[in-house]
């Protein structure tokens, strides 16, 4: 609703950031996200051929998806409702939907547009599906985090994911031009340290420009900052590498390469060199534990526990003394026994799931706590492993019409030596009892 001030004109006169003022007023505006909005852009498309439904937009922050539902909806002549997951609950969510039927009722349309979508629970993610249903809203949710672990199954059915990227370097640059055309003067910056400003936004758009006012405000009429006094003005340091480019990708790859070579020493070296660029230190700890799990896995099942632990005591003890834990770790996964057989099993399991379908587990292995259900076979025929020799029953527990599956073939490297010795013995027991009757 306006009120009287906006009616008057004064709120246009009022102080407003340089990001809301330069802020895109058409899709085409929209700044480094050609794989949606270019001439072949998955959204252009979209709005050509057959409209646009329900989407999540998933990205980091400062890169458009705010902007992108709002010009949508003027696209697509819908009414634009934005609301945040953070502050809304279910009573304001009805009262949306029921706006949202009133406009429908006089024939116009509503895009609803949740930022931070994941925040809501599984109830509020599931309130969302009957208007989206029946047309009653568009949704367009906003999130940073992956939507495969962050939401429903059943709102992710009914949308298509759309993926944000953080702006480029050449992106941010545009923008910094576009923000000098705006104010009519230029950012009293050399070239190394606009490179350097471009590189401390860190592919955020917004923060770009939040930057490049800090700069306009610090500086003096004759003013050039070179890289140095920006660091200093701007009291943030700028990364050696750009954490979303090439450098960085490098450089963790180096890393990881490092530690599957059993080479401690290069390990040790990609680790202080990423840290010293001012590397997030828990984005560290999460690959160490992906590398004790892909790449040593049950070989030495210890790399889990201690890689953990090293992210634990970080929280801990924090920079710098938590950056001697996380060394301590990646030493210990390059000296641990390698195996990949793990990685390649639970690969080779989900195309077989995939592939499979929904087939059902037997009837043997599945409880039956009511009448209906024993009398349809369910638990017949099941053996109790800790009864049996050897506390092993040997029976088949994959699907009926499923042959067994080898996806799991331990190396003979660390404790995987032993895990394949006692594997083999069971398989050999397995096929003297006629791999258990299936009822």
């Amino acid at each position: 609703m306006t009120n009287l001030f906006e009616a008057a004109g004064l709120a246009d006169s009022a102080p407003r950031p340089l990001a809301d003022r330069l802020r895109p007023q058409r899709l085409s505006e929209v700044a480094g996200q050609d794989h949606l909005l270019g001439a072949e852009g998955t959204l252009t498309r979209m709005l050509k051929t057959r409209g646009v439904g329900s989407l999540i937009f998933w990205g980091p922050p400062g890169t458009g998806k705010t902007t992108v539902a709002r010009l949508l909806a003027e696209e697509t002549d819908l009414h634009f409702q934005q609301i945040s997951a953070i502050h809304s609950g279910v009573a304001e969510l009805k009262r949306i939907f029921e706006e949202a039927r009133a406009r429908r009722q006089v024939g116009e349309g509503t895009l609803l547009f949740v930022d931070e979508i994941h925040r809501f629970n599984r109830a509020q993610q599931d309130s969302f599906l009957p208007v989206m249903e029946d047309g009653t809203v568009t949704l367009v949710g906003a999130t940073t985090e992956n939507p495969s672990f962050e939401l429903n199954a059943a709102l992710l059915s009914r949308a298509t994911v759309l993926v944000f990227q953080s702006l480029s370097h050449d992106a941010l640059g545009e923008l910094l031009a576009r923000a000098e055309a705006a104010e009519d003067r230029a950012l009293p910056l050399d070239e190394e340290a606009r490179a350097s400003l471009i590189r401390m936004a860190d592919g955020d758009g917004r923060a770009v420009l939040s930057l490049a006012e800090e700069v306009w405000r610090a500086a003096d009429e004759s003013e050039v900052f070179d890289a140095e006094r920006l660091q200093a003005v701007l009291q943030r340091r700028a990364p050696i590498y750009d954490k979303s480019q090439d450098g960085h990708y490098n450089l963790i790859s180096a890393l990881h390469k490092s530690v599957r070579g059993s080479d401690p020493q290069a390990t040790l070296y990609y680790l202080a060199r990423m840290l010293d660029a001012g590397e997030d230190p828990m984005y560290l700890a999460r690959r160490l534990i992906r590398m004790a799990s892909e790449d040593i896995g049950l070989a030495d099942p210890q790399a889990l526990a201690v890689t953990n632990a090293a992210r634990d005591a970080y929280h801990m003890l924090g920079t710098p003394e938590g950056e001697l834990v996380l060394a301590e770790a990646a030493v210990y996964l390059a000296v641990a026994p390698k195996s990949n057989a793990l990685y390649k099993a639970f690969g080779a399991a989900k195309r077989a799931a995939k592939e499979g379908g929904s087939l059902p587990p037997p009837k043997h292995i599945l409880n039956a706590p009511t009448r209906l259900m024993k009398a349809e076979g369910y638990g017949a025929g099941y053996a109790y492993d800790h009864d049996e020799d050897d506390a092993f029953s040997g029976q088949d527990y994959f699907p009926d019409g499923m042959a067994r599956q080898d996806f799991y073939q331990p190396t003979d490297r660390g404790l995987e030596k032993r895990i394949a010795e006692r594997m083999a013995e069971w398989e050999r027991l397995r096929r003297e009892r006629g791999g258990g009757a299936k009822s």
